[in-house]
């Protein structure tokens, strides 16, 4: 075991081994456990899924029933008793319909939860259409209650499972090898992004690079496996599970083409990395052009009915919200009034939406004068070259330490919000001598307001390096919609609760 340094100074610990012969152990480990082995719980993760959804549609059929008819059993129809008795297979059968048991849907991403609610949709327009045109007499009361339920404990058991195998993967279990192909910048950077995200399971073993006669044993603390044509040999002797290609002149069309069918006798699954790999969701559509399915980029959509929409939602949450957390607002003021010498709030210049500055609002969580001590702390600084941060501040009052673990210290800037200087999400609102170390990528996060919460705080907060907060930033200015938003609300609240990255 060896460690390697990031870019942001960070250690990442990965199994390098030093010689050719050590790591033909680790490989003929790697050889001996075999592709279909590290595979085998896919199988039992779909069939515990299929067990699952039949024990929700089991339980929301006799809810269903008891609500409908109760004691009054006299109500009751035969179809509405086989109906609920049915329920559980007919469930499992509208999920296969779906497509919610295709092991390429689970694990990651919405598609899986989607696909639920579509088979459920399905289902109940198959329900109503049978009843009325073979005039079945199927009570509307049951099956109003018993399907929704249905749906909404498919779903919860599916996100249940989903956190149960990323608790899992966290301990290093169910992984699938991976295999990175491409030049050297691009496979270092895919690397430490598999690295960040470990909950997704790929476990990288090695990288062919275009000028691997000339490398080092290793690189990025990675084993150089062999060159560009030279991936499927690579993939038979180590059984890889995953090859992800990232965009190489070297190649090509015709290339990508042949290595795919050099690996369709292998059970490797091939990625291909698309060269705007922070453009996702809506923005990205494969249209024929020509003949040829090309990749549409479409312009980001910071503009018309939907900002209106979230300039609504902002400022009508922000007022419910203050409404709502008037008790905790004035015992947080209590507190900082009377454990410290000073103001209530403390409000900083920052800078918003096109470069504009404004007074955003912070209870108090360090002594008067704080913000006139960074010059003389420099030196002693946790942060990331950029923001300055500092885990164990001395400027930190008692009551403050806890106000900046919860993020209670920033809720006033639900009056910033109300304003308009900003939004309920959005990127972090910077001090003026921050954007004057900008380069010009971070000034894209001037298109948007800055947020009360964002990407940056679901993402490690203080603990994000200088490169992964440009970088998601970006993203969300890039890929912003109000259903990025709301996910972001949602991730916000376990964010919180963690604390994780907040001093």
């Amino acid at each position: 075991m060896s460690s390697s340094v990031r870019r942001d100074g960070s250690v990442r610990h990965q199994v390098v081994v030093s010689s050719h012969r050590g790591w033909g152990v680790f490989a003929s480990r790697l050889r001996g456990e075999g592709t279909a082995a590290r595979r085998a719980w896919r199988g039992r993760y779909v069939r515990r899924a299929i067990a699952a959804d039949a024990l929700a549609a089991g339980v929301a059929g006799v809810v269903g029933y008891s609500i409908r008819f109760g004691a009054d059993q006299s109500q009751a129809t035969d179809a509405s008793l086989w109906f609920a008795a049915l329920l559980p297979m007919v469930w499992v059968l509208a999920m296969l319909v779906g497509r919610a048991y295709e092991e390429r849907f689970l694990w990651v991403g919405p598609e899986e939860f989607r696909r639920v609610f579509d088979a459920a949709v399905l289902l109940l327009a198959a329900v109503a259409t049978v009843s009325w045109g073979l005039d079945i007499d199927v009570a509307r009361g049951f099956v109003v209650v018993a399907l929704p339920l249905a749906t909404a404990l498919t779903l919860a058991s599916r996100l249940a499972h989903r956190q149960w195998l990323k608790r899992e993967r966290g301990r290093g279990r169910y992984q699938q090898t991976t295999l990175l192909v491409g030049h050297r910048s691009a496979v270092g950077a895919l690397d430490e992004q598999i690295d960040r995200e470990a909950h997704h399971g790929l476990t990288v073993i090695g990288c062919c690079l275009p000028d691997s006669r000339y490398a080092a044993d290793a690189f990025n603390g990675l084993p150089v496996l062999g060159g560009l044509d030279e991936v499927a040999r690579v993939v038979r002797e180590y059984e890889v599970d995953t090859v992800a290609v990232l965009p190489c002149p070297e190649l090509d069309g015709p290339s990508l083409r042949r290595l795919g069918w050099e690996l369709e006798d292998t059970q490797a699954e091939l990625l291909l990395a698309p060269a705007v790999t922070e453009i996702v969701g809506p923005r990205v559509r494969i249209r024929p052009v020509s003949g040829l399915p090309l990749l549409h980029m479409e312009r980001p959509e910071l503009k018309g009915v939907r900002r209106l929409t979230k300039e609504a939602f902002d400022r009508t949450s922000a007022a419910v919200g203050l409404l709502l957390f008037l008790p905790l607002l004035l015992g947080v003021a209590l507190a900082v009034k009377v454990t410290s010498r000073g103001p209530i709030f403390f409000r900083q210049e920052r800078v918003g939406r096109d470069g504009k500055a404004f007074g955003m609002l912070k209870f108090r969580s360090m002594v008067v004068g704080a913000d006139r001590m960074v010059d003389e702390m420099a030196g002693q600084a946790d942060g990331n070259g950029v923001l300055f941060k500092k885990k164990v501040d001395p400027r930190v009052t008692r009551v403050g330490r806890v106000l900046r673990r919860y993020s209670i210290d920033e809720l006033p800037q639900l009056i910033n919000v109300l304003k308009g200087d900003m939004s309920l999400v959005g990127p972090r609102p910077p001090l003026q001598r921050e954007v004057d170390q900008y380069g010009y990528d971070m000034h894209r996060r001037f298109l948007v307001k800055p947020g009360l919460t964002g990407l940056w705080q679901v993402s490690g907060r203080s603990d994000l390096s200088w490169d992964d907060s440009v970088r998601i930033d970006v993203r969300y200015v890039e890929n912003w919609s109000l259903a990025f938003d709301a996910m972001i609300l949602w991730k916000t609240v376990g964010a919180v609760v963690r604390g994780s990255g907040a001093y």
